[in-house]
C-alpha cells in the first residue's frame, strides 16, 4: 500500500501542503470499462498494465 498519496488539484477539499492527499480512501477509474491499456485511459498517473 502506498505511504503517500499525492494530489496536484489545489482546490480539492482533501489537498494539503506538499501536494499531500488527506482523503480516507482513493477511487481510481478507467475511461473504457474495466480494462485500461495505458495511463491515458485512467485517472491514475501511476498506472502500469499488469502482465
Amino acid at each position: 500500500m502506498a505511504k503517500d498519496v499525492l494530489c496536484e488539484v489545489h482546490n480539492c477539499k482533501y489537498w494539503a501542503t506538499g501536494n499531500q492527499c488527506h482523503a480516507d480512501e482513493i477511487y481510481v477509474v478507467s475511461h473504457h470499462g474495466k480494462h485500461a491499456r495505458d495511463q491515458k485511459e485512467t485517472d491514475c498517473q501511476t498506472f502500469i498494465p499488469q502482465h
